[in-house]
């Protein structure tokens, strides 16, 4: 088991740990219908990805009427 030397000084942890910190998401608005998504993704909303239709969309199911 490893087992330090010297006493690792508050400064120098903290500089070791200054990358650490988690960034902020970067949304970018939907070209077709304007909701927020994440860059170089296709949007979850409408299924458009740099202005062509990747994902055909549908309308939602409700399976209480489609079972009976």
């Amino acid at each position: 088991m490893a087992v330090q030397q010297n006493k690792v000084s508050n400064s120098r942890r903290n500089n070791r740990r200054a990358h650490d910190s988690l960034v902020a998401a970067n949304p970018n608005e939907c070209d077709n219908c304007g909701e927020l998504k994440r860059p170089h993704h296709i949007c979850a909303s409408c299924g458009h990805y740099d202005n062509n239709e990747i994902v055909a969309m549908t309308e939602e199911v409700d399976l209480e009427d489609d079972a009976a």
